[in-house]
């Protein structure tokens, strides 16, 4: 403490004024959105880890559903193959903040991901041609799940998107632009979500 204060009276008199009206304006300036656009950063990787989480437990039901629905249709092996090849395209993308940034990889993974939800459409239409199959009841216990999984994969997805539009939209108007030439010009805008087909904005339909 001493020592701290012996240096700061060694300072030359303009650079004592300059340091003190900096500390008293640090609690002005995190009023005027100093620390916005790491925040909103940190809260765009939270909402992204959210939206990986929801995928994942969508990859999870597949084995047991595929499982499930071949035990009852094994012919249908062009449509239980699509399944399961595009569950595979899916887990062979590596995730991670790394990902987040890669905009060229963060488009693969949605289209992998659109693959593998309209792979799981093709397979619940199969599933009416089978009665037995949808009185099954580990079947209608993964239906339930993969349609819960399916509606938080939605609202995961939206507040990724709403998450990076806020962290963009900082970056890119006042004051937030000011910050960001003076202080956080390494970072760079973020890509959201971009339909790859049609009706890619919607979950799945699985109830019957």
């Amino acid at each position: 403490m001493n020592s701290s204060l012996s240096r700061y009276r060694v300072m030359p008199l303009t650079l004592r004024k300059s340091l003190l009206c900096l500390l008293l304006a640090l609690p002005l300036l995190s009023g005027c959105g100093i620390n916005n656009i790491p925040t909103y950063d940190e809260q765009a990787k939270a909402a992204w880890a959210q939206v990986e989480n929801q995928y994942q437990r969508r990859a999870d039901l597949v084995p047991n559903l595929v499982a499930t629905v071949k035990g009852y249709a094994a012919h249908e092996k062009e449509t239980l193959t699509a399944v399961t090849e595009a569950r595979a395209k899916v887990g062979s993308i590596q995730l991670g903040k790394g990902l987040l940034d890669n905009p060229q990889k963060l488009q693969q993974f949605q289209a992998a991901q659109s693959e593998l939800g309209s792979a799981l459409q093709r397979l619940m239409v199969v599933v009416e041609r089978y009665p037995d199959l949808k009185a099954n009841q580990n079947f209608l216990a993964l239906q339930s799940q993969l349609e819960g999984t399916e509606n938080r994969i939605s609202v995961a997805r939206r507040d990724f998107i709403n998450s990076v539009n806020q962290y963009n939209r900082e970056l890119r108007t006042f004051p937030g632009r000011i910050w960001y030439w003076l202080l956080y010009d390494d970072m760079e805008l973020r890509e959201t979500f971009q339909a790859t087909s049609e009706n890619t904005e919607q979950a799945p339909k699985v109830d019957f």
